[in-house]
C-alpha cells in the first residue's frame, strides 16, 4: 500500500501546493500574464520558427522536448546510489519550487523579449562579457546532447528492432496530423485519435516485423553507425522545417504515447501496489557517486530541475506561445508532469525489480535484479523491465516482452523529440550570437549542417565517453545561469526576486559542489583523467564568473539600464 500512498500524495502535493498554490503566487506577484498582450508567436509569425500554436499542441512539444530520457534516467541512478525516498523527496521540492519556476520564468521573459533565448536576454541583464561565455558554454553543452542522444537512440534500435518501424512510422503520421489540422482546419480531437490509433498499430507491426541490422552493417556503416547517421540526418532535416509541419504534431503525438504507457504504469501500480525492493535510504555517501550533497541533487537532473528546459522556453516554446495565459499551464504544469513521470518511474523500477532475490527463488534476476540488469543494459533496461513486470502482472494478455517495449518505445520517441529540438535551439543560439556578424553563420542551412558534422564527430569517435560524467553537473550549472539572468531581469523590472535568487544561489552552490568533488576524483584517480579534472575547474570558474556578474547587475548594474521589451511597452 506504500506505493498507492506515494503515488496519490506526489500528485496531489503536484498539483495543490505546485500549480494551485505557489504557481499562483508567480502569477499574481511576478509574471502577471496578460492575455491581451502580443506575443512573438503572432507579432514575429513567419511560418517557420514563430508560429502561434494551439494550447494543447504546445503543450506536447514543449513536454516532450523537455522530458526526453531525463526524468527517467536521473530518478534510477540517484535511487541506485542514495534510495528511492532521498530521491523522492528531492522530486517533490526541487521540481515545484524550483524547477518548474526555472521553466515558467525562463519561457515568460523570453516572450517578453521577441522570443530571444536566456544567452541573448542575459547581454541585456548582466553585459555582453555574460552573454559571450554564456552562448559558448551553451552551444558546446547542446552539441554534447546531440551526440550523446544520437547514439541512445541508436543503440536503442539495435538492441531492441521492433522499435524500429514504429520509430520511423510516428514521423508520416504526424506529418499528416499536422497536415490536417493546420492546413484543413480538421478536428483536433477526432484526428488525434485517428493518429494515435495509427501509431498503436505501428507498434503491433513493428513487434511483428522487427528490423535487426546484420553484424556487419550497411552501407559500410556498423549497426550503430549506420542508425546513429539516420538519426543525424533526420535531426537535420526536422529542426529546418517550419514547426507547423513536424515538430508540433509530432511532439504532441509523442506526449500520448508517453502519457498513455505512464497511465498503464500508474494503473498497474494501482493495482498490484509491488513493494518497494528497493532500499529506502542508502547512506550519506555513494562509493560510486560521492557525498549525497551535492551528487545526489546533479544525479536527479530533470524530474528536478534542467538548465535544458530554459533552452526549449526560449528557444522553441515562446515562439509559439499565442497567449501569454497559455504560459502556466503549459510551462509550469509541463515541469509538473515531469516530476510526476520520474515519481512513477521510481515506483516501477523499485517496484517491479529486485534488490535481492526473494525468498523461495523463482526469480530471474538477470531478467529482474535492479543491480543485474543497471549493469548489464543501463538504465534502458531496467526501466523497461521494471514497467513490464509491473503491467504484466496487471494485463497477463500482454507478454512481458511486449509490455517493456512499450515503455521503451516511449522512451525513445521522446529521445529523439529532444534531438531534433536540440539541434533547432543549437542554431538559434549561433545565430542571436554571431548570426549578425557572420553572415554564413546567419543561414539555418549552413549552421545546421555545421552542428550536425560536429555532433557526429563528437559521437562517432566515442568522445562523448570521455566528458558525459560532467554532464549532469554542466545541465545544473545552466539552470543556475538562467535562474539568475531571471533573477537581474525582475530587479530591473523592480519584481520581487526570492522567488529565483534563492534556488539560483543554492544551485550555483550545489553545483561547484559537485564540480569540485569531480574535479578532485578525477585528478586522485589511479588513473588520472587530466581532461576532465580540468574541464571540472573550468566549469567552476564559470560558475564563479556569473554569480560575480549577476551579483554585479543586483547592485544596480546592468539590470538597471536594461530597456523595457518591445513587448512591455
Amino acid at each position: 500500500m506504500l506505493t498507492i500512498f506515494i503515488l496519490i500524495f506526489s500528485c496531489l502535493f503536484f498539483y495543490f501546493i505546485g500549480y494551485r498554490y505557489y504557481a499562483g503566487r508567480l502569477d499574481r506577484e511576478v509574471i502577471q500574464p496578460d492575455a491581451g498582450r502580443a506575443t512573438p508567436a503572432g507579432g514575429q509569425r513567419d511560418g517557420v520558427d514563430y508560429v502561434p500554436s494551439k494550447p494543447l499542441v504546445l503543450f506536447g512539444h514543449n513536454f516532450a522536448s523537455i522530458a526526453g530520457a531525463g526524468p527517467i534516467i536521473g530518478p534510477i541512478i540517484a535511487m541506485h546510489h542514495f534510495g528511492w525516498a532521498l530521491t523522492l523527496v528531492w522530486v517533490l521540492i526541487g521540481n515545484v519550487f524550483i524547477g518548474a519556476v526555472h521553466d515558467y520564468l525562463t519561457l515568460m521573459v523570453s516572450v517578453r523579449h521577441r522570443g530571444s533565448s536566456i544567452a541573448d536576454i542575459a547581454e541585456g541583464t548582466m553585459g555582453g562579457r555574460a552573454k559571450a561565455v554564456f552562448a559558448v558554454f551553451l552551444v558546446l553543452a547542446m552539441l554534447l546532447v546531440v551526440a550523446v542522444f544520437g547514439v541512445v537512440a541508436a543503440k536503442t534500435l539495435i538492441a531492441q528492432p521492433e522499435m524500429v518501424f514504429p520509430t520511423f512510422a510516428i514521423i508520416p503520421i504526424s506529418m499528416v496530423l499536422g497536415w490536417f489540422v493546420y492546413q484543413k482546419n480538421g478536428n483536433l480531437v477526432a484526428s488525434s485519435l485517428i493518429a494515435v490509433f495509427a501509431v498503436v498499430v505501428s507498434i503491433y507491426v513493428g513487434f511483428k516485423l522487427p528490423v535487426p541490422l546484420p553484424e556487419e552493417g550497411l552501407l559500410g556503416f556498423s549497426p550503430l553507425m549506420f542508425w546513429f547517421v539516420v538519426l543525424m540526418v533526420y535531426a537535420a532535416v526536422a529542426s529546418v522545417l517550419p514547426v507547423q509541419v513536424l515538430l508540433q504534431p509530432r511532439d504532441y503525438l509523442s506526449t500520448y504515447i508517453l502519457f498513455g504507457s505512464m497511465a498503464l504504469g500508474m494503473l498497474g501500480l494501482l493495482w498490484v501496489h509491488p513493494e518497494i525492493n528497493t532500499p529506502a535510504y542508502r547512506g550519506l555517501m555513494s562509493e560510486g557517486q560521492g557525498p549525497v550533497w551535492p551528487m545526489l541533487f546533479v544525479l536527479v537532473a530533470c524530474g528536478a530541475v534542467s538548465g535544458f528546459h530554459s533552452l526549449v522556453a526560449g528557444g522553441t516554446t515562446s515562439k509559439q506561445l499565442a497567449s501569454e495565459a497559455h504560459g502556466k499551464p503549459i510551462s509550469y504544469g509541463g515541469m509538473l508532469t515531469e516530476g510526476v513521470v520520474a515519481v512513477v518511474t521510481v515506483l516501477l523500477v523499485g517496484g517491479g525489480l529486485f534488490w535481492v532475490a526473494p525468498a523461495g527463488g523463482g526469480v530471474d534476476m538477470a531478467t529482474l535484479g535492479f543491480r543485474e540488469t543497471l549493469k548489464s543494459g543501463g538504465w534502458i533496461l531496467a526501466f523497461g523491465n521494471g514497467f513490464g513486470n509491473v503491467v504484466h502482472q496487471m494485463l497477463p494478455v500482454l507478454s512481458f516482452t511486449f509490455a517493456s517495449m512499450i515503455a521503451v518505445l516511449a522512451l525513445n520517441t521522446f529521445v529523439l523529440t529532444t534531438l531534433d529540438t536540440a539541434v533547432r535551439i543549437t542554431r538559434f543560439i549561433v545565430q542571436e550570437s554571431v548570426g549578425r556578424k557572420v553572415p554564413a553563420l546567419g543561414n539555418k542551412y549552413w549552421v545546421t549542417a555545421a552542428i550536425i558534422v560536429l555532433a557526429y564527430l563528437i559521437g562517432a569517435t566515442e568522445g562523448w565517453q570521455k566528458i558525459w560524467p560532467i554532464f549532469g553537473a554542466t545541465n545544473q550549472l545552466i539552470a543556475a545561469v538562467a535562474l539568475m539572468v531571471a533573477s537581474t531581469y525582475l530587479v530591473a523590472r523592480r519584481k520581487p526576486t526570492h522567488f529565483t535568487l534563492i534556488p539560483a544561489f543554492f544551485m550555483i552552490v550545489t553545483t561547484i559542489g559537485a564540480l569540485g568533488w569531480q574535479a578532485y576524483r578525477f585528478f586522485t584517480a589511479p588513473e588520472p583523467h587530466l581532461l576532465l579534472g580540468a574541464t571540472s575547474l573550468l566549469l567552476i570558474g564559470l560558475a564563479l564568473f556569473v554569480a560575480s556578474e549577476g551579483m554585479k547587475a543586483l547592485r544596480g548594474g546592468a539590470a538597471a539600464r536594461l530597456t523595457p521589451a518591445p513587448s512591455e511597452t
